[in-house]
Protein backbone atom coordinates (compact mmCIF):
# COMPACT_ATOMS: atom_id res chain seq x y z
CA UNK A 1 0.00 0.00 0.00
CA UNK A 2 1.29 3.43 -1.13
CA UNK A 3 2.88 5.57 1.88
CA UNK A 4 0.64 8.83 2.11
CA UNK A 5 3.67 11.10 3.51
CA UNK A 6 4.67 10.07 0.01
CA UNK A 7 2.00 12.19 -1.81
CA UNK A 8 3.57 15.64 -0.62
CA UNK A 9 6.36 14.40 -3.01
CA UNK A 10 6.86 15.56 -6.54
CA UNK A 11 4.92 13.52 -8.66
CA UNK A 12 6.09 11.06 -11.68
CA UNK A 13 4.74 9.35 -13.98
CA UNK A 14 6.42 5.16 -14.41
CA UNK A 15 5.84 3.03 -17.75
CA UNK A 16 5.70 0.31 -15.79
CA UNK A 17 5.29 -3.25 -17.99
CA UNK A 18 6.01 -5.89 -15.61
CA UNK A 19 9.23 -6.36 -16.96
CA UNK A 20 12.94 -6.08 -15.06
CA UNK A 21 13.43 -2.78 -16.87
CA UNK A 22 10.40 -0.71 -16.13
CA UNK A 23 10.64 -2.23 -12.49
CA UNK A 24 14.24 -1.29 -12.17
CA UNK A 25 13.32 2.25 -13.75
CA UNK A 26 10.43 2.61 -10.49
CA UNK A 27 13.22 1.98 -8.03
CA UNK A 28 15.24 4.43 -9.22
CA UNK A 29 12.66 7.15 -9.89
CA UNK A 30 11.76 6.50 -6.03
CA UNK A 31 15.21 6.39 -4.75
CA UNK A 32 15.32 9.83 -5.87
CA UNK A 33 12.07 10.84 -4.06
CA UNK A 34 9.73 10.73 -6.58
CA UNK A 35 6.03 10.21 -5.64
CA UNK A 36 4.78 7.57 -8.59
CA UNK A 37 2.00 6.77 -11.10
CA UNK A 38 2.51 4.16 -12.73
CA UNK A 39 0.94 3.10 -16.11
CA UNK A 40 0.73 0.14 -17.78
CA UNK A 41 -0.91 -1.09 -21.13
CA UNK A 42 -2.81 -3.91 -22.23
CA UNK A 43 -2.18 -3.45 -26.28
CA UNK A 44 -3.12 -7.08 -27.20
CA UNK A 45 0.12 -8.93 -26.30
CA UNK A 46 0.69 -12.05 -26.41
CA UNK A 47 2.51 -12.04 -22.45
CA UNK A 48 -0.15 -10.49 -21.01
CA UNK A 49 1.29 -12.12 -17.80
CA UNK A 50 3.13 -8.98 -17.57
CA UNK A 51 -0.14 -7.25 -16.85
CA UNK A 52 -0.10 -8.76 -13.63
CA UNK A 53 3.60 -8.64 -13.08
CA UNK A 54 3.24 -4.58 -13.41
CA UNK A 55 0.29 -4.62 -10.57
CA UNK A 56 2.98 -6.60 -8.35
CA UNK A 57 5.82 -4.31 -8.90
CA UNK A 58 3.58 -1.13 -8.59
CA UNK A 59 2.25 -2.88 -5.37
CA UNK A 60 5.77 -3.63 -3.64
CA UNK A 61 7.04 -0.23 -4.64
CA UNK A 62 3.98 1.74 -3.04
CA UNK A 63 2.72 3.77 -6.27
CA UNK A 64 0.31 6.21 -5.59
CA UNK A 65 -1.88 5.21 -9.00
CA UNK A 66 -1.54 2.51 -11.12
CA UNK A 67 -3.95 2.73 -14.73
CA UNK A 68 -4.14 -0.13 -17.13
CA UNK A 69 -4.84 1.42 -20.42
CA UNK A 70 -6.26 -1.29 -23.34
CA UNK A 71 -5.37 -0.63 -26.65
CA UNK A 72 -5.47 -3.05 -29.14
CA UNK A 73 -2.41 -3.00 -31.27
CA UNK A 74 -3.53 -6.27 -33.09
CA UNK A 75 -5.49 -4.25 -35.17
CA UNK A 76 -1.98 -3.46 -37.29
CA UNK A 77 -0.75 -7.01 -36.37
CA UNK A 78 3.16 -7.03 -38.16
CA UNK A 79 4.62 -8.24 -34.98
CA UNK A 80 5.43 -11.13 -32.83
CA UNK A 81 3.93 -10.33 -29.75
CA UNK A 82 0.72 -9.28 -31.33
CA UNK A 83 -0.16 -11.48 -34.39
CA UNK A 84 0.22 -15.05 -35.25
CA UNK A 85 3.93 -14.96 -36.15
CA UNK A 86 6.50 -16.92 -34.20
CA UNK A 87 8.64 -15.40 -31.84
CA UNK A 88 12.52 -15.85 -32.36
CA UNK A 89 14.64 -18.38 -30.31
CA UNK A 90 17.76 -19.25 -29.54
CA UNK A 91 19.38 -15.94 -31.31
CA UNK A 92 22.96 -15.78 -30.93
CA UNK A 93 24.24 -12.09 -29.82
CA UNK A 94 25.59 -10.99 -33.35
CA UNK A 95 22.11 -12.09 -34.74
CA UNK A 96 19.63 -9.95 -32.14
CA UNK A 97 22.77 -7.09 -32.53
CA UNK A 98 21.62 -7.37 -36.81
CA UNK A 99 18.20 -5.11 -38.00
CA UNK A 100 15.19 -4.69 -36.02
CA UNK A 101 13.74 -8.21 -35.00
CA UNK A 102 9.96 -9.51 -35.78
CA UNK A 103 9.22 -8.58 -31.94
CA UNK A 104 9.13 -4.61 -32.71
CA UNK A 105 5.99 -3.53 -32.23
CA UNK A 106 5.32 -0.51 -34.77
CA UNK A 107 5.67 2.54 -33.02
CA UNK A 108 5.11 0.85 -29.61
CA UNK A 109 7.03 3.15 -27.85
CA UNK A 110 5.42 6.54 -29.45
CA UNK A 111 1.88 5.33 -28.76
CA UNK A 112 2.83 4.55 -24.61
CA UNK A 113 4.64 7.68 -24.18
CA UNK A 114 2.02 9.79 -25.60
CA UNK A 115 -0.59 8.42 -23.64
CA UNK A 116 1.67 8.23 -20.38
CA UNK A 117 2.02 12.39 -20.86
CA UNK A 118 -1.59 12.91 -20.95
CA UNK A 119 -1.54 10.79 -17.67
CA UNK A 120 1.39 12.87 -16.48
CA UNK A 121 -0.20 16.37 -17.75
CA UNK A 122 -3.66 15.17 -15.50
CA UNK A 123 -1.77 14.42 -12.40
CA UNK A 124 0.81 17.49 -13.07
CA UNK A 125 4.22 15.01 -13.19
CA UNK A 126 6.56 16.85 -15.40
CA UNK A 127 8.82 13.80 -14.35
CA UNK A 128 8.18 11.13 -17.06
CA UNK A 129 10.31 7.75 -16.32
CA UNK A 130 10.53 5.01 -19.13
CA UNK A 131 13.30 1.75 -19.15
CA UNK A 132 14.19 2.06 -22.24
CA UNK A 133 17.72 0.54 -22.72
CA UNK A 134 20.18 0.89 -25.79
CA UNK A 135 23.05 -1.51 -24.53
CA UNK A 136 21.45 -4.78 -24.07
CA UNK A 137 18.48 -4.26 -26.13
CA UNK A 138 16.75 -6.41 -29.18
CA UNK A 139 17.23 -3.63 -31.64
CA UNK A 140 14.05 -1.51 -31.24
CA UNK A 141 14.45 2.17 -33.10
CA UNK A 142 12.09 3.48 -30.05
CA UNK A 143 14.88 2.54 -27.35
CA UNK A 144 17.34 4.71 -28.48
CA UNK A 145 18.03 8.15 -27.35
CA UNK A 146 17.49 10.03 -30.00
CA UNK A 147 14.14 9.35 -30.09
CA UNK A 148 13.70 10.02 -26.31
CA UNK A 149 15.11 13.51 -27.43
CA UNK A 150 13.10 13.80 -30.12
CA UNK A 151 9.74 13.03 -27.58
CA UNK A 152 10.46 15.25 -25.19
CA UNK A 153 10.74 18.23 -27.66
CA UNK A 154 7.66 16.95 -28.76
CA UNK A 155 5.94 17.11 -25.22
CA UNK A 156 6.87 20.56 -24.47
CA UNK A 157 5.05 21.85 -27.36
CA UNK A 158 1.91 20.00 -27.09
CA UNK A 159 0.53 20.10 -24.46
CA UNK A 160 -1.61 22.98 -21.96
CA UNK A 161 0.74 22.75 -19.54
CA UNK A 162 3.81 23.30 -21.31
CA UNK A 163 2.56 25.95 -23.63
CA UNK A 164 0.81 27.85 -20.27
CA UNK A 165 3.94 27.56 -18.53
CA UNK A 166 2.91 25.27 -15.54
CA UNK A 167 5.32 22.22 -16.27
CA UNK A 168 8.34 21.56 -18.47
CA UNK A 169 8.57 18.18 -19.32
CA UNK A 170 11.62 15.82 -18.64
CA UNK A 171 11.86 12.16 -20.15
CA UNK A 172 13.83 10.35 -17.58
CA UNK A 173 15.86 6.96 -19.03
CA UNK A 174 17.73 6.09 -15.86
CA UNK A 175 18.52 2.67 -17.71
CA UNK A 176 19.64 3.68 -21.31
CA UNK A 177 23.22 3.47 -21.00
CA UNK A 178 23.37 0.34 -18.75
CA UNK A 179 24.48 -3.34 -19.61
CA UNK A 180 21.45 -5.71 -18.41
CA UNK A 181 24.00 -7.03 -15.89
CA UNK A 182 24.75 -3.29 -13.89
CA UNK A 183 20.61 -2.86 -14.53
CA UNK A 184 20.50 -6.37 -12.53
CA UNK A 185 23.03 -4.61 -10.00
CA UNK A 186 21.05 -1.66 -9.60
CA UNK A 187 17.62 -2.70 -9.22
CA UNK A 188 19.11 -5.24 -6.39
CA UNK A 189 20.87 -2.85 -4.75
CA UNK A 190 17.39 -0.56 -4.43
CA UNK A 191 15.36 -3.67 -3.32
CA UNK A 192 13.95 -4.67 -6.29
CA UNK A 193 12.06 -8.19 -6.40
CA UNK A 194 13.16 -9.75 -9.68
CA UNK A 195 10.86 -12.65 -8.85
CA UNK A 196 7.59 -10.61 -9.20
CA UNK A 197 8.72 -9.56 -12.87
CA UNK A 198 8.16 -11.39 -16.13
CA UNK A 199 10.22 -10.39 -19.19
CA UNK A 200 9.68 -13.17 -22.24
CA UNK A 201 7.80 -12.89 -25.02
CA UNK A 202 6.72 -16.43 -25.27
CA UNK A 203 5.35 -17.59 -21.85
CA UNK A 204 3.62 -20.69 -21.18
CA UNK A 205 0.32 -20.88 -19.87
CA UNK A 206 0.78 -20.62 -16.14
CA UNK A 207 3.54 -17.57 -17.37
CA UNK A 208 6.47 -19.59 -17.21
CA UNK A 209 9.16 -18.03 -19.13
CA UNK A 210 10.50 -20.14 -22.23
CA UNK A 211 13.98 -19.83 -21.93
CA UNK A 212 14.65 -19.00 -25.43
CA UNK A 213 13.77 -15.76 -27.08
CA UNK A 214 15.45 -12.54 -27.60
CA UNK A 215 14.17 -11.33 -24.31
CA UNK A 216 15.08 -14.29 -21.91
CA UNK A 217 18.38 -14.60 -23.18
CA UNK A 218 19.08 -11.11 -22.37
CA UNK A 219 17.76 -11.38 -19.08
CA UNK A 220 19.31 -15.09 -17.95
CA UNK A 221 23.26 -13.55 -19.64
CA UNK A 222 22.47 -10.21 -17.60
CA UNK A 223 22.26 -12.22 -14.24
CA UNK A 224 24.48 -14.56 -14.84
CA UNK A 225 27.43 -11.81 -15.64
CA UNK A 226 25.61 -9.93 -12.51
CA UNK A 227 26.59 -13.07 -10.60
CA UNK A 228 22.88 -13.65 -9.49
CA UNK A 229 20.10 -16.28 -10.62
CA UNK A 230 17.23 -15.10 -11.85
CA UNK A 231 14.49 -15.51 -9.30
CA UNK A 232 11.59 -15.45 -12.20
CA UNK A 233 9.91 -18.76 -13.28
CA UNK A 234 11.10 -20.65 -16.44
CA UNK A 235 9.63 -23.66 -18.67
CA UNK A 236 11.47 -26.83 -17.95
Amino acid sequence: MADPSRSMAAPAVILLSGGLDSATAAAVARSQGFALYAISYDYGQRHRVELEAARRVGESLGVLGHVTVPIDLRAFGSSALTADIGVPKDRSPDAMGEGIPITYVPARNTVFLSLALAYAEVHGAADLFIGVNAVDYSGYPDCRPEFIAAFEQMANLATKASVEGSLRFKIHTPLVELSKADIIRTGTRLGVDYGLTRSCYDPDSSGAACGHCDSCTLRLKGFAEAGLTDPAPYQS
